[in-house]
């Protein structure tokens, strides 16, 4: 874990909130999905949502870039109440990225076209859109394959290039979903130093959702166990694993980090 991860942000000096979730909940017919949850992210820091199915993972997702919109609460970015925004305004003024657990290309177009299909929506000025298209090409090591349509390329491969797309828009967060899932254990733990690399250079926020809890947990600051529409429990991995309510909802007695 700690080759991944050599620091955890547990506070910081000067906080600088990105967005807050505030006592948010949602109800689908007669199903409660969340209860009065509170969420609130720092510039520069790794979240990570864990729970069971069902949980309202997916639901903070899609409340958080605007499919959907909390029955109470608020959504905040910064200082800013943004709850009646629709998804294009809080992509363009708030700076969102998001990778979707499936799709987020276009098949049928190759690496380098469906970096250049966003980036003429997002960047207006080419010589910005080619300088930018470029730079992620040679971070994310996609120049071998540029010119190979997504359909052709490898769980890995696909995963690269949805972040990199997602980065196009110079996020302030971004939001990963079900990220590790049906992935080798190598392209996971390339995913995982490209998250903290992220952290460490770009200074984005992070939101990670996933089920795969041992893989989130090794790159996360904090994380948030939800369970019966709340969160029951908030911390550290470390503090996490020795949470009796989170052990008793989600990880049982013998999950170990390592």
């Amino acid at each position: 874990m700690a080759i991944i991860k050599k620091f955890r942000i547990k506070s910081f000096k000067k906080n600088e909130p990105l967005l807050e979730l505030k006592n948010i909940s949602k109800t689908f017919g007669e199903r409660k999905i969340l209860d009065n949850v509170s969420i609130k992210i720092n510039r520069g820091e790794i979240l990570g949502l864990l729970g069971p199915n069902g949980a309202g993972k997916s639901t903070i997702f899609n409340l958080i870039t605007g499919l959907l919109k909390p029955d109470f609460g608020k959504i905040i970015f910064g200082s800013k109440d943004a709850t009646d925004f629709p998804i294009y305004m809080r992509t363009k003024e708030f700076k969102i990225g998001y990778v979707p657990q499936y799709g987020g290309y276009f098949s049928d177009l190759t690496t380098y076209e469906n970096l250049k299909a966003v980036g003429q929506i997002l960047i207006k000025d080419v010589r910005e859109q080619n300088t930018k298209i470029e730079y992620l090409i040679s971070k994310f090591e996609l120049d071998y394959i540029r010119n190979i349509k997504a359909s052709f390329l490898s769980g890995g491969q696909k995963k690269k290039l949805v972040i990199a797309i997602a980065l196009l828009g110079d996020p302030k967060i971004l939001l990963l979903d079900e990220c590790f899932a049906a992935l080798d254990v190598l392209t996971i733990q390339m995913l995982q130093k490209i998250i903290v690399n992220l952290q460490m250079e770009e200074r984005i926020g992070i939101i990670i959702c996933d089920h795969q809890a041992r893989d989130l947990l090794t790159c996360v600051d904090v994380a948030m166990i939800l369970s019966n529409c709340k969160i029951i429990a908030h911390g550290t991995p470390k503090e996490l694993l020795s949470n009796a309510a989170a052990r008793n909802a989600y990880f049982g007695d013998t999950f170990k980090i390592n």
